[in-house]
């Protein structure tokens, strides 16, 4: 193998790299870490030259998406914290140079394709999808209806073809491939394939609400049920999240929420800060020193809930994993009075020692370090899970959950969690753990363990909240 590039005086960095559709260039993106600034390279292939450096000032994101000749149009947030698509001469590729093809709006720009002679733009509308169609100059074109209230998990094309396709789901829609013919001006998505689902989607209905945080932030949430739901204030309900990582929670489909569903709970997905639903001031506004905007905003989704009449404290459940286990493990310490029950999955709980474990470095620009910065240690710790379990408080039930190989998050966080929780338990609630074996952070577990680890999960709601008990 020949050795095209490395980059010792930088060991943290690490790379992606892909070929122009034209076979010109080779083109790699760096990144530290879960840092979402990149850096960008290439090496033009028809020529013996050495690798150039593009965009490497690592100060914002950097995404390729095409090029005409030596013109590279690449995705970023630098000045435009929601987005663009810029126009960058591989000869001058200062910003003062740049030309905006698609410039920054007032909604984030989550993604671009090069399809046909256009680029289609995926736009985070409060954190749904909207599809829009640019001429490579660009010139709007049109906007793709989309079926409703849903998310493209994928979405496909070639600069030299009019097919694009797209991969669209929902709460209650298994993804679901499209064809669309973008030479065709009165167009519209045409299903490839149709799951056939034993489950009867138009008895039940997603809505999106919004809820002021504590500091009168506007957060939104999606709240999928039965249409005739009755607001009594007594409904079995599940909210979950994740908040973090500039990670869009975008409307996703669940076997396992079905069947929550047709028990007749409700399940919420709220949308909180340190996401990337509304670009990177949103994710900025829920991270290091910020993270408690990201509790807050949970807790003021789980009092509008409540205050709504959907559900009542005895009867709401909690659920996130990994960073989103770390929410759950907060929020649950802050306010141990407010859920009938939470689960705490795969989570990161001691915010002082997580970074020296497997992957745990790469978080830093996320949490910060609070063996380096005392002023980090300040606001980790009076967040961290593990720090701020208090003796003699009456816990609900929780069941926390991890594996015995899992090389992300370690399951030392999860069982350390239990085990100070159990010891400072005041009540009477359960405290449990379930380490699932041969199994890692849960990203390709066979569909047998999934379904073991789901039905305990439901088994637990069930159980604790007295959803067989149900009124009509």
């Amino acid at each position: 193998d020949t050795l095209i590039y490395e980059r010792p005086d930088s060991p943290d960095l690490h790379f992606f790299a892909e070929v122009s559709d034209d076979g010109r260039y080779l083109v790699i993106t760096g990144s530290i870490g879960t840092d979402p600034r990149t850096q960008v390279f290439y090496r033009d292939l028809s020529s013996d030259g050495d690798v150039a450096a593009l965009l490497d000032a690592g100060d914002a994101k950097y995404e390729f998406i095409d090029n005409e000749d030596t013109t590279f149009f690449v995705l970023t947030d630098r000045d435009a914290p929601l987005g663009k698509l810029v126009a960058v001469d591989i000869a001058n590729p200062a910003p003062e140079h740049w030309r905006d093809v698609i410039p920054e709006g007032g909604t984030p720009l989550a993604a671009v394709v090069a399809a046909g002679e256009r680029f289609v733009a995926l736009m985070l509308i409060d954190a749904q999808h909207r599809v829009d169609l640019y001429r490579r100059d660009g010139t709007f074109d049109r906007m793709i209806d989309l079926p409703g209230i849903g998310a493209v998990e994928a979405i496909s094309g070639q600069p030299g073809d009019d097919e694009l396709f797209l991969s669209f789901t929902s709460f209650l829609t298994p993804p679901t491939p499209y064809r669309y013919d973008l030479a065709d001006a009165s167009a519209t998505l045409q299903p490839l394939h149709e799951s056939a689902l034993g489950f009867d989607t138009d008895a039940y209905e997603t809505q999106q609400v919004f809820f002021h945080s504590q500091d009168g932030t506007t957060v939104p949430m999606f709240v999928t049920h039965r249409k005739d739901l009755h607001l009594h204030g007594d409904n079995p309900t599940l909210l979950y999240a994740y908040g973090g990582f500039n990670v869009s929670l975008m409307p996703a489909f669940s076997p396992t929420n079905l069947v929550w569903l047709e028990q007749g709970g409700v399940f919420a997905q709220a949308n909180l800060r340190g996401g990337d639903e509304y670009g990177e001031e949103w994710h900025q506004a829920g991270m290091l020193e910020r993270k408690q905007n990201v509790f807050d905003d949970f807790i003021a989704a789980a009092e509008w809930l409540i205050g709504n009449g959907y559900t009542s404290r005895e009867k709401l459940a909690i659920n996130g994993r990994s960073n989103g286990g770390l929410l759950v493990g907060a929020c649950l310490t802050q306010r141990p009075d407010l859920y009938g029950a939470a689960v705490c999955e795969v989570p990161v709980i001691d915010m002082l020692r997580y970074h020296r474990f497997t992957v745990g470095h790469f978080w830093i620009p996320e949490y910060g370090n609070a063996e380096e910065d005392p002023e980090h240690f300040k606001f980790m710790l009076a967040y961290s899970p593990l720090h701020n379990v208090r003796p003699g408080t009456s816990y609900p039930p929780t069941l926390v959950t991890s594996a015995d190989t899992d090389d992300r998050v370690v399951p030392a966080h999860a069982k350390k969690f239990t085990a100070t929780l159990q010891a400072a338990q005041a009540g009477d609630a359960p405290i449990l753990l379930r380490v699932e074996m041969k199994a890692g952070h849960g990203l390709g577990k066979p569909t047998a363990k999934l379904i073991g680890e789901h039905a305990d999960v439901l088994a637990f709601l069930g159980a604790v909240l007295q959803v067989d008990s149900v009124p009509e």
